[in-house]
């Protein structure tokens, strides 16, 4: 892997989303209230061949959101992380049935989860439900990894 194909994707899924996570830190400081909800990766906790830079940049931000969240905690503000495994979108609907078998295999739940399983957290995550939880890493992917 070249050196810029790793910082690209560092820059692309860790920097932008500090620069959101500081902006919203500063801009919900005001009210002493809030709630950010970062997507990260399965493969951001267990490393995948051949992605060393998407591993590294989902690994980060799930470590990015634990300190946000120590931050933000005194000013009422609440940092998660989401994790989705393989979810059904465009993306996955053009993998080969036996790639996707393979996969299917070895999720628990025996199926790619929906965009809706992962707005579902993320809505949690952002509701009153949730006023307790910071600085946590909701697994979304049907048991791969537990």
């Amino acid at each position: 892997m070249k050196t810029e194909d790793f910082s690209s994707v560092i820059d692309i899924n860790l920097t932008s989303a500090f620069v959101g996570c500081r902006e919203a830190l500063k801009l919900m400081s005001k009210k002493r209230f809030g709630a950010v909800v970062n997507i990260a990766s399965i493969v951001g906790e267990t490393g995948n061949a051949g992605q060393v830079n998407y591993s590294a940049s989902k690994g980060g931000l799930i470590a990015m959101t634990k300190s946000f969240a120590q931050e933000g905690s005194a000013r009422g503000i609440r940092y998660n992380a989401v994790t989705p495994g393989f979810i059904a979108t465009e993306m996955t609907d053009k993998l080969s049935d036996e790639i996707k078998e393979s996969y299917t295999s070895k999720i628990p739940l025996k199926r790619f989860g929906s965009p809706e399983d992962i707005a579902e957290a993320v809505a949690f995550l952002l509701s009153d439900s949730s006023a307790y939880i910071t600085g946590e890493v909701l697994k979304v992917n049907g048991g791969m990894y537990m």
